[in-house]
């Protein structure tokens, strides 16, 4: 392991705004993310698998009356979105450095309000479906904590998984979704408010068109 992730690691073990195994409120949040981390009863915006965090802390840049958690496992590039927060002083960000498999163990029945899935590991293979961020698996767990009505978002430049989410929704008649296989030629750009990953960027460079869905949970 290099000393740059070392010291990526010891970062991050001391903000106030990343919660990881070890720490006194791991585990303890379920249900109380308002009132014992944000103090305040503002929506909960979670993004799973937020990679170094760029789409969670571009959301609370724009929305600072709106809770923004960003989950991963990877803690080196947590600490670039808790880096950004920090220098920015954004108090409605926080970071959960956690499997997405354990999500309903850190959050309760309904208690957040919507869900972003950004550029997440397609699972191109037959044995990785399940592993698939929109599989239904994964699906059925957003369902529970995403209090009912909720919104759903998906950004994917891989065409396979935009399809194979597509054909999932479908078939368990997804309310409310809406799609496009080039969001920057669409009329739905808006509900993506214009932020931009890094590999967003690349793709957009290399002439790949971004695929955007949502959709409300069931």
């Amino acid at each position: 392991m290099g000393r740059s992730k070392l010291e990526k690691f010891s970062a991050i073990a001391e903000r106030e705004n990343v919660i990881q195994d070890g720490d006194e409120l791991y585990g303890q949040l379920s249900g109380k993310w308002k009132s014992e981390f944000f103090e305040n009863n503002n929506p909960i915006i979670l993004e799973v698998g937020c990679g170094r965090g760029e789409y969670t802390v571009g959301m609370a840049r724009l929305h600072q009356d709106k809770n923004y958690i960003g989950t991963d496992i990877k803690g080196a590039r947590i600490w670039k979105g808790s880096s950004m927060a920090v220098e920015e002083e954004l108090d409605n960000v926080a970071f959960l450095r956690i499997f997405i498999e354990q999500i309903e163990e850190h959050f309760a029945v309904h208690e957040v309000d919507e869900i972003w899935i950004t550029f997440p590991d397609p699972r191109p293979k037959d044995r990785d479906i399940k592993r698939r961020l929109t599989s239904p698996r994964f699906l059925d767990m957003y369902s529970r904590i995403v209090k009912p009505g909720g919104i759903v978002h998906l950004k994917t430049d891989n065409q396979g998984l935009y399809d194979y989410t597509l054909e999932v929704l479908q078939e368990r008649n997804a309310e409310n979704l809406i799609y496009t296989s080039n969001l920057y030629n669409s009329d739905l750009q808006e509900h993506t408010m214009g932020i931009y990953t890094t590999y967003e960027k690349r793709y957009l460079a290399d002439g790949i068109p971004i695929k955007y869905l949502q959709f409300r949970v069931n």
